[in-house]
């Protein structure tokens, strides 16, 4: 019996990093954000639904989609948000379908769906037994997103508004991963949760 985990938290919570490290110590990772990206990429027909939804404008002269451009546009309008959505969810939400079933076919003991939006798309939290939450306070959380994409306040906070508020997803969840302290605290916790399940190799982790 395969058991899934769902691993999210807020954006620039440290997700990413706990997440390398899950893949690291050998656990089988759905990666909701890498599917995003290749759902998009040159030559789908992510990429082709979104050009013709929002313009030719917004693919680069290489034919990749312009990421920054179409992220100002939707983070600060739902409506062209939930356009956006439309397309992509569907596309994402099929791959996920795929690799869980691949993963459960050969019989893989763990399986982790690590998803940024876990819990706003829906439908996630019926595929997974347990849910883990990479969790800071957050003007921890608005500094990191600030200082790591460039971002003024104002885009920061537009950003975290479009997910549940860290705190809402820590009162769901099953285990919460507190990264709001050093790197080693953070990675201390992972490795004795990885260890009281017995998941993988927490010796791996670098």
């Amino acid at each position: 019996m395969t058991e899934v985990w769902g691993l999210t938290g807020g954006i620039a919570t440290g997700k990413s990093t706990v997440s390398h490290w899950l893949h690291q110590a050998g656990l089988t990772v759905i990666d909701a954000d890498l599917i995003a990206r290749q759902v998009v990429a040159p030559g789908t027909a992510g990429l082709t639904q979104i050009v013709a939804t929002f313009g030719e404008s917004y693919r680069q002269s290489d034919g990749a989609l312009n990421r920054k451009k179409l992220g100002n546009l939707v983070f600060h309008d739902t409506a062209q948000l939930s356009r956006l959505e439309a397309i992509t969810q569907p596309l994402i939400q099929t791959e996920i379908m795929r690799q869980l079933a691949r993963a459960k076919a050969r019989h893989a003991p763990v399986v982790v769906i690590d998803a940024p939006t876990f819990f706003e798309v829906g439908y996630l939290i019926d595929l997974v037994d347990h849910v883990l939450v990479v969790a800071t306070d957050a003007t921890t959380q608005q500094q990191r997103l600030q200082r790591r994409d460039g971002l003024t306040a104002e885009g920061a906070l537009a950003r975290m508004a479009q997910q549940w508020p860290i705190t809402r997803k820590v009162a769901v969840a099953d285990v919460v991963i507190d990264n709001g302290g050093t790197i080693a605290q953070t990675r201390q916790q992972v490795v004795k949760w990885l260890d009281t399940n017995k998941f993988g190799r927490s010796n791996q982790i670098k």
